[in-house]
């Protein structure tokens, strides 16, 4: 029997001790075989369709400064959302804004079940060993996603430059979002997407059921188009998660 393929998730900075674990989920654009291109262009495979411009480097600057491990996947979400339910249509989508994803069309149950395996599982199985390992040391992760946003939707500019998404714990978000508002961002709670959007999948799954406090970042991804942009708005955020974190700290401490 052929072993099945597998793309398990990137760990970097796995030694680190700060507490903050980052994720970036939509870090590749990578459309390796046995799935190819899925019948897009160089251009389409570019685009925001298939991965986050600019939040890997976001991510991994972050990394740096804030002593944080960091887990990202190796694909396109467009093979797989690792943001997604696997029984979610938005795991692998037939249709992504405003283009179609030729080869997502008419996937059999088989077909969604071996990339299930090979993306989903690998990805958030180290995800959780690497959280499980970290409270095993003493270490009580703060779970922290990394996203870019695309500066025009369906045709609507888009003024907010950084969103800050929470689920049932709204803690951690709501002390980033003031402080990237301090920080001169136009900032906003649950924009340009929230929890209804079904895109926090990752903090439900691995953050809320250790009650673990945990965030999602989406910047604008002009303000973060190459590695110079993306050192910028690390050296702006980093501290303004540090800070949010530490403020938790002292709150639980007090309590």
């Amino acid at each position: 029997m052929t072993a099945e393929i597998a793309f398990p998730a990137c760990v970097e900075n796995r030694e680190a001790t700060g507490r903050v674990v980052l994720v970036c989920e939509h870090a590749s654009n990578a459309m390796p075989a046995p799935w190819g291109d899925l019948g897009l262009t160089a251009d389409q495979r570019q685009a925001h369709i298939a991965w986050d411009p600019g939040a890997l480097g976001l991510a991994r600057g972050l990394a740096l400064r804030l002593g944080a491990v960091l887990v990202h996947a190796p694909v396109s979400r467009l093979i797989y959302d690792c943001n997604r339910a696997p029984d979610s249509p938005g795991a692998m989508p037939e249709r992504s804004e405003n283009h179609d994803i030729p080869g997502n069309h008419g996937l059999e149950q088989s077909a969604r079940a071996a990339r299930t395996r090979a993306v989903y599982l690998p990805f958030h199985a180290t995800l959780s060993a690497e959280i499980a390992r970290r409270l095993a040391l003493g270490l009580r992760p703060v779970l922290v996603t990394v996203h870019s946003f695309t500066p025009v939707y369906h045709g609507q500019p888009r003024a907010v430059e950084f969103g800050v998404i929470h689920d049932a714990d709204a803690g951690l978000a709501r002390a980033i979002a003031a402080g990237g508002a301090a920080a001169g961002l136009v900032t906003r709670l649950n924009e340009p997407y929230s929890a209804a959007d079904g895109v926090t999948h990752t903090l439900r799954l691995q953050a809320l059921p250790y009650g673990l406090p945990n965030a999602m970042l989406e910047l604008r991804n002009d303000l973060i188009a190459d590695a110079p942009a993306q050192e910028a708005m690390a050296d702006r955020l980093a501290p303004v998660i540090a800070q949010a974190v530490g403020g938790l700290d002292t709150v639980a401490r007090a309590g």
